[in-house]
């Protein structure tokens, strides 16, 4: 299960070799070895005992701010799995190779939209124009990157960003019109959000960061060493391009809140003229967000839970690369609890 720590002034530490989180006088006595990982969203206090039973049950602390974007992480300091795999990682980085595998995890997203637009136009048919014209414009930006990767080209991280930006762009406008109208957005917005989606949708994926992280590490991946988005100084370079092939778990969850409607405007608050989550809006979205990522689902042949996918993905890809599959066992934990 994962531990979401979202109330201000909660205390968590140990007690008889069980976390327990306390609030106010109510207190909450969980074993480190139901946890998997532990999420703090809101100023808390921590105790290093409390620090040091996560690290030794291989349980990771990621603290996110008001925006849902990671700042830190407290785990072991013990590398996954072997130094191969970092050292081929390093030598992909600088070579097409890695240019191919950068634009594999654009084209499952472009991939992965169009198979949700596509659903969403057999719903909503009102908009089957739009739909059809926006599925008419990503598929065009798979056939572009699909001919950058297969060239060889190792120079082409502006033409590629490029036609993200331009497919995102068509693809967030049809998204729009099938929201409700008071909450129909102009365009993608950060830090802080202007409108309610972007808001929900900009938390969310800082909770898909803070998976794609602990997944590199994992699989023996190196979260800083990226293959596209390489000018990112000191930043986790890789976790920006894998993240693109799941941005969708993120995406599918705030439009079915919104489809739902389990969207009101008591769950913003006004935050530098725009909007930031507050506790309403964390506790509606974790706990939507947290039982779509724990659904089991079909994925190359057998039935996996979608968080779970993330890490079988990687572990894969992390093999290919040495050329050997040990065949790691993928965590299981699952479930959230919130406090």
């Amino acid at each position: 299960m994962q531990i979401v720590i979202n109330t201000y002034g909660a205390y968590l530490h140990v007690r008889d070799e069980l976390f327990e989180i306390k609030i106010e006088s109510k207190k909450n006595h969980i074993s480190p070895k139901k946890v998997r990982s532990i999420v703090i969203t809101t100023g808390a206090i921590l105790s290093s005992d409390a620090v040091k039973l996560a690290v030794e049950n291989n349980i990771d602390i990621l603290f996110m701010d008001k925006h849902g974007d990671p700042f830190g992480r407290i785990w072991h300091d013990r590398l996954g799995s072997t130094a191969r795999i970092r050292q081929r990682q390093l030598e992909i980085s600088k070579s097409s190779k890695g240019m191919e595998i950068g634009i594999s995890f654009i084209l499952m997203k472009f991939n992965n939209q169009l198979k949700f637009l596509e659903q969403m136009r057999l719903k909503r048919t009102r908009l089957s124009a739009e739909i059809t014209q926006s599925i008419a414009y990503l598929k065009d930006a798979v056939e572009k990157l699909e001919k950058i990767s297969n060239s060889g080209d190792n120079n082409v991280r502006g033409t590629v960003m490029g036609i993200e930006g331009s497919a995102g762009r068509q693809y967030w406008s049809v998204i729009s019109m099938m929201l409700p109208e008071r909450f129909q957005f102009k365009g993608r917005s950060r830090n802080p959000a202007m409108d309610e989606f972007n808001c929900l949708l900009n938390y969310a994926y800082g909770v898909m960061y803070g998976i794609v992280e602990r997944s590199c590490v994992l699989a023996g991946i190196d979260p800083y060493v990226g293959f596209i988005h390489t000018d990112h100084y000191a930043k986790t370079s890789m976790v920006f391009d894998v993240i693109e092939g799941y941005r969708i778990f993120a995406e599918e969850t705030v439009i079915k809140l919104f489809s739902r409607k389990k969207v009101n405007k008591k769950m913003f608050d006004p935050f530098r003229k725009g909007l930031t989550l507050n506790k309403e809006g964390k506790t509606i979205l974790l706990t939507e967000f947290n039982e779509f990522l724990d659904t089991p689902v079909k994925y190359k042949s057998r039935k996996i839970k979608r968080r779970a996918i993330i890490q079988f993905d990687l572990h894969q890809l992390a093999n290919s690369w040495i050329k050997k599959f040990p065949g790691k066992k993928i965590n299981s934990k699952s479930d959230s609890l919130e406090f």
